[in-house]
């Protein structure tokens, strides 16, 4: 049963790894034409859509975003399933993933069409023992129609309710979190504490893929809290690396350069090494300093009217972005200045490996 999860939480991240250019590229098509109509006093570009000229030229390629953003499901579902069981799997997820974002069934009913399209083609080519002459049907007709058939059953009829009625609750409950102070506040906390939790792996990329299927509802706020506790953990380290040279090897340190450019980008994974180095302790410190960081942001006022941009460049994407750069800075210097306190870096990372014992990893990295 474990080695089954572990292989399933892999086809998890293929999809998302798949559906990470979508989302970024989809985004900043969203973003920079508002962007640019901001810059020139126009607040919206939607009443421009039956008009002419500059602003509806831009009201038009930001539609291209939105239909990308309007995609994230299908392929998500789509490469869930081709991670599982290659092409023939493919298409049968692509329409689970299509009828989950038209049924309402959201991000849930995506993952679980992408597991019944790529495991009933894995079951389809352990059952079938075709004639020789017949096997070039099996990856072409025979598999795809009947993983389409289960995908049709399951998803279309069976899970169609229910998935959608727990969707739409899902959703109505994080619009009320974020139009409530207190609850946005706990909802900043929960959010930041996720993205810290393991850096990259798969809380992380749950809090991250939660926020960026909220953006397919219009509901942007949540993306503030994660992208900002995003950069966090390699920020904190590159800054601590600077601030408290004295308590890091030349190693280290020389990690610490790289991570001011993946705290910049907002690439969590950077903070990696240094975490491993007492993870037992540094991974709880991570997820307060995230979590301490997105709450401040939230405190200060941090709004986001359009899909917000990840890393600290993103600021230019929200309303007070100044809020959002504090945010960052309190939480990455609240794990600068602690983690020395907690751990011991003056040693070479790969010795520190070799002497590391179970009890100092309590979480899998990918």
């Amino acid at each position: 049963m474990k080695k089954f999860f572990n292989e399933a939480k892999g086809h998890m991240m293929t999809g998302i790894g798949y559906m990470l250019p979508l989302i970024i590229g989809a985004s900043l098509v969203v973003a920079i034409p508002l962007i640019i109509a901001l810059c020139t006093g126009v607040q919206s570009l939607d009443p421009y859509a039956k008009a002419t000229g500059f602003y509806h030229t831009l009201w038009q390629i930001q539609q291209v975003g939105w239909a990308g953003i309007g995609l994230v499901n299908t392929v998500l579902a789509g490469f869930i399933a081709y991670s599982i069981a290659e092409k023939p799997a493919i298409g049968a997820g692509l329409i689970g993933g299509a009828i989950a974002s038209n049924y309402q069934e959201g991000f849930l009913g995506a993952v679980i069409a992408g597991f019944l399209a790529g495991y009933t083609v894995r079951w389809c080519k352990k059952t079938f023992n075709l004639p020789e002459s017949f096997q070039s049907m099996m990856p072409l007709v025979i598999s795809p129609f009947f993983a389409t058939a289960v995908i049709a059953l399951v998803m279309g009829v069976i899970l169609n309710t229910p998935l959608s009625m727990l969707n739409t609750a899902l959703i109505s409950w994080i619009r009320t979190m974020t139009k409530s102070g207190t609850n946005q506040v706990l909802l900043a906390v929960i959010l930041g504490a996720m993205i810290g939790s393991d850096m990259g792996g798969p809380i992380n990329k749950a809090a991250w893929m939660a926020g960026n299927v909220l953006m397919a509802e219009k509901i942007y706020q949540p993306n503030v809290y994660i992208n900002c506790a995003i950069c966090i953990p390699p920020l904190a380290y590159a800054i601590s690396t600077v601030i408290k040279s004295k308590c890091y090897s030349d190693s280290f340190k020389d990690a610490g350069k790289g991570n001011w450019v993946m705290g910049f980008v907002g690439i969590t994974e950077g903070a990696i090494p240094f975490t491993l180095v007492k993870a037992s302790r540094l991974v709880p410190l991570n997820m307060i300093g995230c979590a301490l960081g997105a709450a401040v942001t939230c405190l200060l006022g941090a709004k986001a009217t359009i899909p917000p941009v990840g890393g600290i460049y993103g600021f230019i994407t929200i309303g007070s972005g100044w809020a959002y750069l504090v945010g960052m800075l309190v939480g990455a210097l609240f794990i600068a200045f602690v983690a020395p306190l907690l751990a011991n870096f003056n040693v070479d990372p790969d010795a520190a490996d070799e002497t590391m014992t179970e009890d100092d990893v309590e979480i899998s990295f990918e």
